[in-house]
């Protein structure tokens, strides 16, 4: 018989048994497609070794007049602008009080017990002392005058752990470190993690605004986009800040509302975004004018140019609208000359129409949904986003986008979860990324990647809280549960912690007939076609596994292992090494159809497959 070319569709596909996508692939892990064949992702590698606290939801890059190329960076407790590798520290602070001897020292511990009546604080806040003295002994001025993050006990005491231990027991009130002490307290840190309970008692006592809606409180997400070189951002249900590049890196953001000239600046939003058509400053799901009731349908606008005037005049374009459909606004995308909103049941696009209405809304589409805020991207002026239940696609036209994955991502999706997934793209392999939480995790440990070049999917595995793939830096970044950011498609391996960790990809194909899938055949011989282009070691490798089987189907649910005790499979399957000269191996494989599944788990190694051949022989029907 002649040789076989495996020559197999690009993409995996999922939708259906792994026989009925013969000629494809079936699943994938670390593998993207490129011209139609698989290889192997690029590596990663962190941008510094310094680390930031909390979990990242937002990435944001941009660069001011000075030349500073800066990243937003929004995480559950702070928020930090990055430059050259350092996180500098903006978080706004809260309030600012003096306070009268009030730590408490206990002999032998290093926990201090701080009396302030209510002091407003959620546990995982962050407060700064300063003139304060030493008490209990070892614990000086110098370990007390410092930042320290708070554990609550009640509405007016919390404690603080230092960094030296009492060896004598102080009370507050005296000498409790001194009768003039300040303390700054940041704003409210937010939950890491979504947390189903609502209603009376759910989230810690003092969080959030009386009266908010759970999904307020319920994980902490920023928004954040640059004002000229500024920035302006805000964590869901909280207040709109402000940061002047000009005053250093050192400086904290403040509330716009503080900044000279401000009029009816919204004390509560959603979400924020600046618009590219003339520059207006959106709060979505917010209070109205002189009103501190928050409406989570409600839109305002700054004017024109302007971030601190709010209140509507014949003399500026500062403007208000509610949307009708749906009961919450849950994201926004600047688009092509429109601001693009998501509600829970509705689309709708926001479009600049000049005096006297300003804004206008456009309802595209209704009863649709969206997975989270971050679940949107556009990649070449196509915007895309994840629902509850499919993916979409908006080009002047809303579509359903197919999916050769649909049944498998959402049939193993954390719903609980689904603020936390968030979309991003590589445009340097024509690609979007969604990462979600499979069903069984309550942190994203799952990616989705469409390539709408070749309008093919592949899958994944990865741990990541917030991505951005910026034209203003080398590389697309993301960040990670190790508390920093990573460059992607940089290097082969995983150098998250510094030390470089062989990343483990591999791809399975459908199962196939080997020759008419009526009678058995016999695999002698196979010709590998696989370059290794790109790879840093000296040695680099694959392993290719045949995995015969003597019916199609039967049960094989397991495409990711090798061998087995399922009665599909023939008794002898083949493992074949393959380096970068291998021509040709011989093997002794038998079966009616047959998979393959090719992978690396070497440091160093790049490789794309091509189309192997094998050289089958007849062998009867038993």
């Amino acid at each position: 018989m002649p040789l076989k070319k495996l020559q197999l569709r690009s993409g995996t596909n999922r939708e259906s048994t792994r026989y009925t996508t013969e000629g494809g692939w079936y699943s994938s892990d670390k593998v993207r497609f490129r011209q139609g064949t698989p290889e192997k992702i690029g590596g990663w590698d962190r941008i510094s070794s310094n680390t930031f606290d909390g979990v990242c939801r937002s990435l944001w890059n941009w660069v001011t007049l000075a030349g500073l190329n800066l990243l937003g960076v929004g995480t559950n407790t702070k928020f930090y602008v990055e430059n050259g590798g350092a996180y500098n520290d903006i978080t706004p602070i809260r309030t600012t009080v003096t306070l009268n001897n009030p730590f408490t020292a206990t002999n032998g511990s290093s926990v201090i017990t701080v009396a302030h009546t209510a002091h407003g604080c959620v546990t995982g806040d962050y407060v700064t002392y300063s003139g304060a003295v030493g008490l209990g002994g070892n614990i000086t001025a110098g370990v007390l005058n410092q930042e320290y993050q708070v554990t609550v006990l009640s509405t007016n005491s919390y404690t603080i752990t230092v960094s030296a231990t009492a060896n004598a027991t102080d009370a507050s009130g005296s000498p409790g470190g001194g009768a003039a002490v300040s303390a700054a307290y940041q704003i409210n840190s937010g939950p890491a993690f979504y947390s189903p309970l609502t209603g009376w008692g759910a989230s810690t006592w003092g969080s959030g605004a009386w009266g908010l809606t759970s999904s307020n409180e319920s994980l902490r997400l920023w928004s954040q986009s640059n004002f000229g070189e500024d920035l302006v951002f805000n964590p869901r249900g909280g207040g709109i800040y402000y940061w002047d590049a000009s005053s250093g890196l050192t400086a904290r953001g403040v509330l716009v509302s503080s900044l000279s000239g401000a009029m009816s600046v919204p004390t509560i939003a959603n979400i924020t975004i600046v618009s590219d058509v003339n520059r207006f400053v959106f709060a979505m799901g917010t209070n109205d004018y002189d009103s501190l009731a928050y409406d989570p349908m409600l839109i305002r606008w700054s004017d024109q140019e302007s971030i601190v005037t709010w209140n509507p005049s014949a003399t500026n374009q500062a403007g208000s609208l509610r949307l009708s459909h749906g009961s919450e606004i849950i994201g926004a995308l600047q688009s092509r000359q429109e601001v693009l909103v998501w509600t829970d049941s509705a689309f709708y696009s926001l479009q600049y129409l000049g005096a006297p209405e300003v804004w206008g809304a456009q309802l595209l589409a209704d009863n649709l949904s969206i997975a989270g805020q971050n679940a949107m991207t556009i990649a070449s002026g196509v915007t895309y986003w994840m629902g509850v239940d499919k993916f979409y696609k908006y080009d002047g036209r809303l579509q359903t986008l197919r999916c050769d994955l649909r049944q498998y991502i959402f049939s193993d999706f954390n719903s609980l979860q689904e603020q936390q997934v968030f979309a991003g793209t590589n445009e340097g392999f024509n690609e979007v990324w969604w990462f979600y939480c499979s069903a069984n995790s309550n942190v994203i440990d799952r990616y989705v990647i469409y390539n709408y070049a070749e309008d093919v999917w592949y899958y994944g595995t990865m741990a990541r809280t917030a991505w951005l793939d910026s034209g203003l830096r080398s590389f697309p970044i993301a960040a990670t549960y190790s508390n920093n950011i990573v460059n992607h498609e940089s290097g082969l391996d995983d150098n998250e912690s510094g030390t470089p960790v062989a990343i483990n990809a591999y791809i399975t194909s459908s199962e196939f007939d080997i020759d008419d899938g009526h009678n058995f055949s016999f695999i002698w011989r196979v010709l590998p076609d696989i370059t290794f282009r790109g790879s840093t070691t000296q040695t680099p490798r694959v392993t290719m596994y045949l995995l015969p089987l003597q019916n199609s189907g039967s049960g094989y649910n397991n495409p990711e292992s090798v061998g087995g005790n399922n009665s599909a499979y023939v008794t002898r399957s083949a493992t074949l090494p393959i380096e970068e000269f291998t021509g040709q191996i011989n093997t002794r494989v038998r079966g009616r159809q047959m998979s393959i599944k090719v992978e690396s788990s070497d440091l160093g190694v790049a490789w794309q497959l091509g189309f192997p051949r094998i050289d089958v022989r007849q062998d009867g029907r038993r």
